[in-house]
């Protein structure tokens, strides 16, 4: 009896085993064919590419900071600085002229906490350390330039004991060319804005110094290194920036790991073999005397914490490449050149858009976004209109959402293409594609944002092309392969905020959208508009004008400045 059942528990267990087999076999079976890889006697290969990005961490700036930050540690073990007699250093690193160090060290543990005193409600920074210690570090930022600063600063005992002391940090007056710049405030609604106790909102431009200001549009930080088009908080909580030699330089090529005191971690130096120009009416001649770049236009990190990068891969072929960075030696570790993945007619043929130096800008990727859940990668092609997804691994495909006719593309990627609702924008030079977490609890589907320039370069809507610019945000089922538009807002400011190039939309974690209209071309460039909506209500608006040649807003990011798993270490 007991040998019938046994193995009749075995029957049971094999047909398990290949029904699930059967499913797994019919899943694969079911998923499209990819399209082949393309080839081409004029693709670069992968170590070429490799060698002419030429990356490498170097410490030189590191190495110029080494005293500066022995000098700091020295002043700390010292035991001269107590609660009642800090040291305090203004822009102790030299790059950052709205930021301090205090040092000091206390008898009994204690936990410290300190606010920079804001000049109106909801304007004062604060920053609680972690830990109950008798050793102080206290990195300040978000200091009012031109201004002697009030910082307090609360002492807490393990026993609940309070004790306040109080220092004042004069500042000089705002760099120039940061100072030539016309920040209004026009709506301001503190209540309803996402700025927390320390958040501020951060310009990215596409040259010059990167700032932030709080609510009132108050400039409360920058750096006083130019930076272009990068900026990212990682995971540690320091930031990458886009930075060139020096100010005068010519060529934006070293990507730099630092945080908001200016204190350099790493310094990814990048050959400038690959380097290119935004100018289309540049010539290979003239392109030395203009500033140029080598990552095209974003940078991401990664789960293992290297970066990834858009770049050109020294091809005459220009920003349709992207590479790994080892965040251990700054080498090359994977290359993605999307003229092996993308029909070959895309850049072959491409006409869209034409550079006098001879280059072709067939892709022009500037978004990059990993998605964890099913380890993809979203990018967004400005000059084809399209935002695609694909697996990181692989490249194989998982998505296409452009403006082009399925029965356009060649019929081995027709698979892909997702099908729009009824109502759906289609886009048009976007920029600043990602996905946002899930909030639905459904795992087929996937909330893409993204800020929809409305400029028609190939495959976009040219009878809308030009009338407006907008954040919007899509529902994709990537089971069904459908794609609907849910929300969107810009559309009704009409000409006044189009823009042909840059801009962004975030999605703060309140819900309300932060978005920035880069380059109006109502105002030639010489204008920003930074806009944050509850909804479809404006509760924030700032607009940045008398902007000089290329200093726009590239991107508008609303973050903290001081990250939770930041720590400013001497030890």
């Amino acid at each position: 009896m007991k040998k019938h059942r046994r193995f009749g528990w075995l029957i049971g267990a094999a047909f398990v085993v290949l029904a699930l087999t059967g499913c797994a076999q019919s899943s694969k079976a079911d998923a499209p064919k990819q399209p082949k890889r393309v080839t081409d006697a004029t693709l670069l290969s992968t170590a070429k590419i490799k060698s002419n990005i030429g990356s490498d961490l170097v410490s030189t700036l590191k190495d110029q900071q080494a005293s500066t930050t022995q000098d700091l540690r020295d002043k700390l073990n010292s035991g001269d600085y107590s609660a009642d007699h800090m040291y305090v250093k203004l822009n102790p690193y030299g790059t950052s002229p709205l930021s301090a160090i205090a040092l000091f060290t206390t008898d009994d543990a204690v936990k410290v906490s300190y606010t920079v005193v804001g000049k109106t409600d909801k304007t004062s920074v604060t920053n609680t350390l972690a830990g109950y210690k008798t050793r102080h570090t206290l990195p300040i930022v978000g200091l009012y330039a031109d201004d002697n600063n009030t910082v307090k600063i609360h002492l807490t005992t393990k026993a609940g004991k309070v004790t306040t002391k109080t220092i004042y940090i004069q500042t000089k007056a705002l760099a120039k060319n940061l100072a030539n710049l016309k920040l209004t405030v026009t709506k301001n609604d503190k209540t309803k804005m996402k700025i927390g106790n320390n958040q501020m909102t951060f310009m990215i431009r596409s040259t010059q110094r990167p700032f932030a200001v709080d609510a009132d549009g108050a400039v409360r930080w920058y750096s006083d290194n130019y930076a272009q088009h990068i900026y990212k908080q990682l995971s540690n909580g320091h930031i990458i920036l886009m930075n060139k030699k020096d100010n005068a330089h010519m060529v934006y090529n070293d990507l730099i790991e630092t945080d908001y005191l200016g204190r350099v971690y790493k310094q990814y130096h990048i050959s400038n073999k690959t380097k290119s120009t935004e100018n289309v009416k540049a010539t290979a001649k003239s392109e030395n005397k203009q500033e140029t770049t080598v990552i095209h236009h974003d940078v991401i990190e990664l789960p293992n914490h290297n970066l990834l990068a858009t770049v050109s891969d020294g091809s005459k072929y220009v920003e349709d490449t992207i590479v790994e960075l080892s965040h251990k030696t700054g080498k090359v570790v994977k290359v993605l050149d999307m003229k092996r993945i993308l029909p070959k007619n895309m850049w072959k043929k491409y006409d869209s858009s034409t550079r006098t130096d001879g280059k072709v800008d067939w892709l022009h990727n500037n978004a990059l976004y990993y998605d964890k859940t099913d380890k993809s990668l979203v990018i967004s092609s400005r000059h084809q209109d399209l935002v695609m997804k694909m697996d990181y691994k692989t490249g194989n495909i998982k998505w296409l959402f452009s403006g082009k006719k399925t029965t356009d593309w060649p019929k081995a990627y027709q698979p892909f293409v997702l099908k729009a609702a009824k109502g759906t924008t289609i886009t048009g030079g976007q920029h600043a594609a990602y996905l946002l977490s899930d909030h639905d609890g459904n795992t087929n589907t996937k909330d893409l944002l993204l800020y929809d320039n409305n400029y028609a370069v190939t495959n976009g809507d040219k009878k809308s092309s030009g009338k407006y610019s907008q954040a919007v945000q899509y529902t994709i089922n990537e089971k069904h392969m459908t794609i609907k538009q849910n929300w969107a807002y810009g559309k009704h400011l009409g000409k006044d905020n189009f823009t042909d190039r840059i801009g962004n939309s975030q999605r703060l974690n309140n819900g309300n959208h932060l978005i920035d209209f880069g380059y109006l071309n109502a105002k030639n460039g010489t204008g920003s508009n930074v806009i944050e909506v509850a909804g479809d209500k404006q509760v924030f608006n700032l607009h940045v004008d008398n902007i000089p040649d290329k200093g726009y807003v590239y991107r508008a990011y609303r973050q903290t400045l001081f990250p939770s798993n930041y720590t400013f270490d001497l030890d």
